[in-house]
């Protein structure tokens, strides 16, 4: 028998897949737990139409993405934090610090966890931080860290 499997199952396919398995294994396992539905013409071209409008979204995700990376790479921002002598920081500029100034000058909203620092800044100067803001898109922001008078 052949379905489309609507959940992922372990051994047979993923979620969206039209596989071909027993009869007894269809009607007896998949079919009555909802996890797989038998793969009419009809229910093929749904399949197919689901499929296509997931595309055209993530082609649309994809390029807003593009444009705020573009934006962003085009963006600086300034802490500006207490230090000791020779530049040293008290404490540290985190990827939560960032997030927080990028929102408050510049209006632009972004999760903390997507800011790539591979450990917190503790000195003053200027960084290029990396921002994954989707798989294939990544953006550079300019950080600048002052000392406060």
């Amino acid at each position: 028998m052949i379905v489309i499997l609507l959940k992922d199952v372990k051994g047979v396919g993923k979620a969206g897949e039209v596989v071909k398995v027993s009869d007894g294994y269809a009607r007896n396992m998949l079919l009555p737990r909802g996890l797989a539905t038998q793969a009419t013409e009809g229910n093929v071209k749904n399949l197919e139409k689901q499929k296509a409008i997931q595309e055209a979204n993530r082609q649309k995700e994809l390029a807003e993405a593009r444009e705020l990376a573009e934006k962003i790479g085009q963006l600086s921002v300034t802490i500006i934090t207490k230090s000791g002598e020779g530049g040293r920081l008290f404490g540290s500029i985190t990827s939560k610090d960032i997030a927080d100034a990028l929102a408050e000058q510049h209006k632009i909203n972004i999760d903390k966890r997507k800011f790539v620092l591979e450990s917190p800044i503790k000195h003053t100067g200027e960084f290029e931080i990396d921002i994954k803001i989707y798989p294939e898109v990544t953006a550079k922001l300019k950080v600048t860290v002052t000392v406060a008078c």
